[in-house]
């Protein structure tokens, strides 16, 4: 199972919004504490919508305590800052893809510290940053394309033999 770390996440909205994505993918999603909002915030459960029940969590209290209730773990860090993109990297199924807080990013030091296992989104040269959720996704589901899907299912693909028109009915 892939997991989704969150450093300090500010805005519930894209929490819940994360929430969502890790309950389509199977995903674990893992929230380091300050967080910028409540649990129970109204704005993080309407974004997750109904799917709360068909994912996991787990709140850490701090990164030091993330660290020892996951030893050994394969951590991937997105960055703006980062010397490849998240193409380049090589996803296992039980890695952490780790996302800093929206206004901030992740702590320097921590980024420096672990410099080699830095992605980053490639974006046009004054862009800032992308949504943090939009980000998780795109690099979670490059993740799980190298994986081949494991788990997820085919039932919403298009095969030719469904269609009874010609193509460019559909384009």
């Amino acid at each position: 199972m892939m997991h989704i770390v969150l450093v300090n996440p500010e805005i519930p909205q894209n929490t819940g919004n994360i929430a969502r994505t890790c309950a389509a993918t199977g995903a674990k999603l893992h929230l380091i504490e300050p967080l910028g909002f409540e649990l129970s915030d109204k704005y993080l459960k309407r974004a997750g919508l109904d799917y709360w029940h068909m994912m996991t969590y787990e709140v850490h209290e701090s990164w030091e305590a993330f660290l020892a209730d996951n030893p050994g773990g394969r951590l991937h860090f997105a960055t703006t800052k980062a010397p490849r993109d998240y193409c380049a990297a090589t996803y296992g199924p039980d890695d952490f893809l780790v996302f800093g807080r929206e206004t901030k990013g992740l702590d320097e030091a921590l980024l420096a510290a672990n410099y080699d296992r830095c992605v980053r989104i490639p974006m046009v040269a004054d862009a800032r940053s992308l949504n943090l959720s939009n980000s998780v996704a795109i690099v979670l589901y490059e993740a799980l394309r190298q994986q081949g899907f494991p788990g997820l299912a085919d039932s919403g693909r298009l095969h030719h033999t469904d269609l009874t028109g010609a193509w460019s009915d559909y384009v």
